[in-house]
């Protein structure tokens, strides 16, 4: 059986800096053996959309309104509207006493009802305090009292109902989601001379309440929960039989090879030589910048060297680290060979 220390994995879900905002992120794991891009963006994908823990109303109370379909004296906005506008409120819900009743009382003069004027307790707070729910003239006596509550995914209104909060209640549909969409695509990603790794690109839209990349790590910790009651050993006991990575040896045996043999014009070859860069692995490691305070390295020499690096599916300024490979590694086999 094929051991999982011969697997490759990546060393992290990477995100992408210049993406990061409070409710988006895109991420990137690489190298993946091939399929499993899709093995795992699809599991993550369908478990960030359904299993995560967010904060909703449940329910409503309005002060002489006894069922959804009634109009409130004052208020343009009939009850079936106002229930809508309240599904678009976001609130974050960090009390331990649920479930959570919220309050708002207005008479006596026109104006909007916003997300913002809700009274609310310790450990609650509305995270789209602009959003209206309801427009009032002079005549309307608005008594509101809100439930919110903790759950996961989508509740319809019949499993709100409680009795115990009187007849004036008024169940709600809850999305207690905190995830607006979730996507994953998968590219091919080549390492060395071996083309068929997977990319998985993962991009998280959040509404606020929780972060991205906190969103992931609950959807990943989620799946290695479940998946834990399907292994019947101790890890430990797995014997760590030595045995040669194949993929591994390949990439090293491409990255360990001399410059010489990339047939670079002798300007280029002999300033890589007084740089002292002698393979391949040393060269992809460098930048342009390093390359270019090189002496006597120019910015022909320098595409020259870009484009045979392009054509070997390489670049310059790789980040070999995730391969934990040593300098022997890189070293050319027989260094009295090399001047």
């Amino acid at each position: 059986m094929t051991a999982i220390a011969d697997l490759v994995k990546p060393t992290g879900l990477e995100p992408q800096p210049e993406s990061l905002t409070d409710t988006f992120g895109r991420f990137i794991a690489e190298p993946l053996e091939r399929g499993y891009g899709v093995t795992l963006g699809n599991a993550l994908r369908r478990v960030i959309l359904s299993s995560l823990q967010g904060a909703a109303f449940t329910g409503v109370r309005i002060e002489g309104v006894f069922h959804e379909f009634s109009s409130i004296p004052g208020v343009m906005e009939d009850v079936t509207e106002i229930i809508l506008n309240l599904k678009d409120v976001v609130i974050e819900v960090e009390s331990e006493n649920l479930p959570v009743h919220m309050h708002y009382q207005h008479s006596g003069s026109a104006g909007v009802f916003k997300a913002g004027d809700i009274e609310v307790p310790a450990g609650v707070k509305v995270m789209t305090p602009d959003i209206e729910i309801a427009n009032m003239n002079e005549e309307a006596e608005l008594d509101v009292e809100l439930v919110a509550n903790i759950g996961r995914g989508y509740v319809p209104a019949e499993r709100n109902v409680d009795l115990s909060l009187g007849p004036q209640f008024i169940p709600m549909d809850s999305i207690f989601s905190p995830i607006r969409r979730c996507t994953f695509q998968v590219e091919k990603t080549r390492v060395g001379d071996i083309t068929d790794y997977d990319k998985l690109i993962l991009e998280v839209e959040t509404n606020g309440t929780i972060v991205p990349v906190d969103a992931v790590a609950h959807a990943a910790k989620i799946l290695k929960d479940n998946l834990q009651i399907f292994i019947n050993f101790e890890e430990e006991a797995v014997p760590q039989a030595p045995k040669v990575d194949e993929r591994k040896q390949r990439i090293v045996e491409s990255l360990s090879r001399s410059v010489e043999e990339l047939e670079l014009s002798v300007r280029s070859y002999n300033c890589l030589k007084n740089a002292r860069i002698r393979t391949l692995g040393e060269l992809v490691q460098k930048t342009e910048a390093e390359l270019l305070r090189t002496r006597n390295f120019g910015r022909k020499s320098l595409n020259e060297i870009r484009d045979i690096l392009t054509g070997m599916g390489l670049s310059l300024g790789m980040d070999l680290s995730y391969m934990d490979l040593t300098p022997r590694d890189l070293s050319v086999e027989d260094d009295s060979e090399q001047e």
